[in-house]
């Protein structure tokens, strides 16, 4: 009995670790706060001194991958920020709109083309463009609010301007081709269970939808000038990425995306002079923008701790390597998310982990198979999650009932983890 509780001592140390955490995301205290606390507790539980857990904390904080997440994270959340202010995602879905025929199409599409745009609680954003477009619909409020939820964060899992995935990769220190490559699968499962379960013929409405609607003006050239701050962010971002990795391996892949996202935020001030420099200023003071960059410095600290105070080796040492993994891979990142309702919680709590585990056991060869694994657990977690933001802020702009509306969730989240669990099996095979 002695010799058990010995061997499960380290895991004992880490799960109050993390209860720490869990409860100061649940009692909403702060994600980074929350995460420093964790830590702090991880690094005295293993025996790193106070002292020495300000001295990593310190070191954590001068790495590159740290300076250049932080840089990259900023320009996004300035990016999104500077086309909802002026009016450019509602212009940009205007020009679109010309093309949407299908009444089902029209309710997906304006939450997907949000989901584009990483910004806390979107879903409130294009919430009211689904009423708008579903006014002359035979849809109850109950389906609105969760066509709106799931499909605002199909991309998630493969999109490569979400904080989440941007996170995995300079944790693994891998291009982001390399897991986008391998997640992208994940959106499509989304949009077929999203159809499935809430979209097809005898689940959303009865008959016809709507009665057909006059075809307005279509314009390519709008669609165009609207979206080209995205399209600069997005493929300029995969692109120089992918030429910096190919032709000058000596200079680090951020930088292709951190000039594609200048490139992005320089077209939406050039097509909206009104913004000017005062915009820049007013988002650099923006409590939302440092709150981010601070989840990120607790994050490294976190990652660093874990390392100095030999957590990995104690658990690998204490137990078998596939327990130490299936909780790595999948039980944490499912809890963690399932109580932040956010990816960045679930990664930046748990791939440290994870990564150091796979390190140890030898099995570097498997990471992304087990990052792809851990990410489908987590989202999972997200996506379930009663206390998501957007989930609630979504469910009460359309006055319907939570609990009822959050049932239709368990559904598509089932098959979508278990994909998850296939595509896991699949790259292991393949690999």
């Amino acid at each position: 009995m002695e010799d058990i509780f010995i061997k499960s001592l380290p895991f004992i140390k880490v799960i109050t670790a993390f209860v720490v955490m869990l409860a100061g995301m649940r009692f909403k205290i702060g994600l980074g706060i929350s995460i420093l606390a964790g830590g702090l507790v991880l690094g005295l539980l293993f025996g790193l001194g106070l002292g020495e857990w300000a001295q990593t904390g310190f070191w954590a904080l001068t790495q590159e991958k740290f300076l250049f997440l932080a840089a990259i994270v900023g320009l996004i959340l300035i990016l999104s920020d500077a086309m909802e202010r002026s009016g450019q995602s509602r212009r940009l879905m205007d020009a679109l709109s010309g093309y949407l025929t299908s009444p089902r199409l029209r309710l997906v599409f304006f939450p997907a083309l949000i989901g584009m745009l990483p910004m806390p609680g979107g879903a409130v954003f294009s919430a009211p463009m689904v009423k708008t477009v579903s006014e002359d619909m035979h849809v109850s409020n109950s389906d609105r609010a969760v066509v709106n939820y799931w499909f605002r964060h199909v991309w998630e899992v493969c999109w490569p301007l979400y904080p989440g995935i941007i996170l995995t990769v300079a944790l693994a220190d891998i291009p982001i081709l390399d897991l986008i490559s391998k997640t992208w699968p994940g959106t499509i499962v989304m949009i077929a269970a999203g159809w499935f379960f809430f979209l097809r013929p005898g689940v959303l409405g009865k008959g016809e939808l709507m009665a057909p609607q006059p075809v307005t003006v279509r314009s390519k050239r709008s669609v165009f000038r609207q979206g080209l701050p995205l399209l600069l962010a997005i493929v300029g971002a995969i692109g120089l990425e992918g030429f910096i990795s190919s032709f000058m391996p000596g200079v680090d892949f951020e930088w292709g995306v951190i000039i594609a996202l200048v490139l992005g935020i320089l077209a939406v001030m050039m097509q909206n002079t009104s913004l000017g420099l005062r915009f820049l200023l007013d988002v650099v003071s923006k409590k939302s923008l440092w709150s981010m960059i601070f989840v990120i410095v607790a994050i490294f600290i976190f990652k660093d701790v874990m390392q100095a105070s030999g957590v990995v080796d104690r658990m690998a040492e204490a137990a078998g390597g596939g327990a130490a993994l299936f909780a790595a891979a999948v039980f944490l990142p499912f809890l963690v998310g399932m109580v932040a309702g956010i990816n960045v919680a679930f990664v930046g709590a748990t791939f440290p982990l994870l990564l150091g585990l796979l390190h140890n056991l030898g099995m570097q060869d498997q990471m992304i198979p087990y990052l792809v694994l851990a990410t489908f657990a987590g989202f999972t977690g997200v996506m379930i999650s009663p206390i998501h933001i957007c989930f609630i802020l979504t469910c009460q702009f359309f006055e319907c009932n939570l609990g009822r509306t959050w049932r239709k969730l368990v559904g598509p989240c089932t098959v979508f983890f278990l994909f998850g669990v296939s595509l896991f099996s699949f790259l292991q095979w393949a690999g």
